[in-house]
């Protein structure tokens, strides 16, 4: 069979292979076109997705504003807490007149109402009409019920301002009652000082030396000297008088020239003489005396004395006692810490000779040479003391009654406090200004105790008005008996600390930050120290 010739096989290849080009060239053109127009449709589309996924998170946020909810006057939450308060200050009267059952349902329905305000919190959404509607309607109808029982407006209010002033009654009484418990508890001698006394006092009744020592004593010319330096301290507590007298002369720069003038009560005279005769304090002079030697201190002279004769005369009358014992002996007996706490105003009549004496408290630790104190100029005033009006309450009128027209007149009750404890005292300026009659006149006005109503500080800031000298804060540094938190730096720079307050250094209830303060001023290898403190 004969073949055909090459020219005519040749272009029927052709065709086929350009067919197959043409195909693959219109796939590739249409696979453009669907991307092009796929890719034009996202575009269009994607920012009103975003848009709307925004618009739905700010609804979100929004609705989760419980509080905004609350504020609103016509949201379904605030009417339901409004309902709420009401029901609560009916559940309490409710109890006050013993209708339980009422007390119980408001109680109930209070609880489902504060369940609806957690779940719309939890949530996130708004209470509805149909939450609400249920617990608003049964809490009207009970505050209506409650109402009926005439728990009115006037009622509720009544009620209410009767409960808070039983509340202030009470937390006043309790406040009362903690200071006085305080203040007794700081009055009152510890077991180891009572022991401490009663060995020294032992020893004064077994040695007869010691009676002629201390009469020989009374006569030194040194006790009137001008020169010297003269210091006041009046406390029936032996142990705290030898720490003031022992910091003092031990930090002087000559101990020799400190005369100290103390004056106790008859029960503590033959202990504190006792310890102050068999003691050497650096050289220093010690004079101890009684404060029934002291004739000053009498129902004809000293006001104090009759308010508590008075005083003592009642309770001794309605007691149903004997009336063999006078007045005036049976206030020795039961009055000699508050005649002693008042003899600060009595110094020129105790030392009519002296023109100058430091005062000293029984609670203070000297920790500087005092004796530069007598050279400080008073300007003409009779007292120096650091003012204590660095903060608000310790103006006159924290601690004296203004409503009183006479003490409104004459005082101002914006003026600076300032603290007794550590005193100096120009004598010859507190006669001619005349002082004590002054402290007699307030003494007298208080005799209801309407102006003030116990301690020293608010006579003597009356009696020494517009005769005080302020002093540098560092000689006399404050509040050791009752504020742990002061400054280090302060303490140190002190020459005097105070452990006013009621937390004394010789009780246990001190503040253990500040007791080596005192502490280092007692030797405690001392045979009688041993015995009682030690143990």
């Amino acid at each position: 069979m004969r073949r055909r010739a090459p020219e005519f096989r040749r272009p029927a290849r052709r065709r086929l292979s350009y067919w197959i080009c043409l195909l693959i060239g219109i796939s590739i053109a249409a696979g453009l076109v669907l991307f092009l127009f796929q890719h034009h449709h996202q575009d269009r589309f994607e920012p009103l997705l975003r848009e709307k996924v925004v618009s739905d998170e700010e609804i979100t946020r929004e609705s989760l504003n419980l509080t905004q909810e609350l504020l609103s006057s016509s949201s379904y939450a605030r009417q339901l807490a409004d309902q709420m308060t009401l029901a609560k200050a009916y559940v309490v009267i409710a109890k006050e007149h013993h209708n339980l059952q009422l007390a119980w349902e408001l109680s109930s329905h209070i609880r489902n109402g504060q369940g609806l305000l957690s779940q719309a919190a939890v949530r996130g959404k708004s209470i509805t009409l149909e939450e609400a509607h249920p617990v608003v309607s049964r809490l009207a109808q009970l505050i209506y019920k409650a109402q009926d029982f005439h728990y009115d407006i006037s009622t509720t209010i009544t009620t209410l301002k009767s409960h808070t002033l039983a509340l202030e009654e009470r937390a006043n009484a309790a406040t009362a009652q903690s200071a006085e418990f305080g203040q007794l508890a700081a009055e009152t001698m510890p077991k180891s000082l009572h022991c401490f006394n009663i060995k020294l006092t032992e020893e004064w009744f077994r040695n007869s030396s010691l009676m002629k020592l201390s009469e020989e004593g009374r006569n030194l010319p040194r006790l009137v000297d001008n020169n010297l330096y003269h210091f006041c301290i009046f406390s029936d507590n032996v142990m705290a008088t030898s720490v003031v007298v022992n910091s003092t002369a031990s930090n002087a720069d000559h101990p020799q020239q400190l005369v100290f003038h103390v004056v106790t009560d008859e029960v503590n005279y033959r202990a504190m003489t006792t310890w102050f005769l068999r003691n050497d304090f650096s050289g220093c002079t010690v004079e101890v005396r009684s404060i029934e030697e002291l004739n000053l201190l009498n129902t004809s002279f000293s006001p104090l004395v009759r308010q508590l004769m008075l005083a003592e005369t009642r309770a001794y009358h309605f007691a149903g006692s004997s009336q063999d014992q006078n007045a005036e002996s049976r206030l020795k007996d039961t009055n000699f810490a508050s005649l002693l706490s008042h003899l600060r105003f009595y110094i020129p009549q105790i030392q009519p000779l002296l023109e100058k004496v430091v005062f000293l408290d029984d609670d203070v630790v000297v920790q500087k040479d005092l004796t530069p104190l007598f050279s400080v100029e008073l300007h003409g005033n009779v007292v120096g003391a650091v003012e204590t009006c660095l903060e608000a309450f310790h103006r006159f009128y924290k601690y004296i009654n203004f409503s009183n027209p006479v003490v409104s007149s004459k005082f101002d009750p914006q003026a600076c406090g300032w603290a007794f404890g550590m005193n100096i005292f120009d004598l010859i300026a507190w006669k001619k200004a005349n002082v004590t009659a002054k402290y007699h006149y307030w003494q007298e006005q208080n005799a209801d105790k309407m102006i003030w109503k116990r301690g020293t500080l608010a006579p003597g800031l009356l009696a020494f008005y517009g005769l005080m000298e302020p002093l540098d804060r560092r000689w006399h540094v404050l509040g050791l008996g009752y504020d742990p938190e002061i400054d280090d730096r302060l303490i140190e720079s002190a020459a005097v600390v105070h452990f006013n307050g009621n937390m004394k250094p010789w009780l246990k209830s001190s503040i253990s930050r500040y007791k080596n303060l005192w502490e280092q001023y007692i030797d405690f290898s001392h045979p009688l120290i041993k015995d009682c403190i030690m143990h």
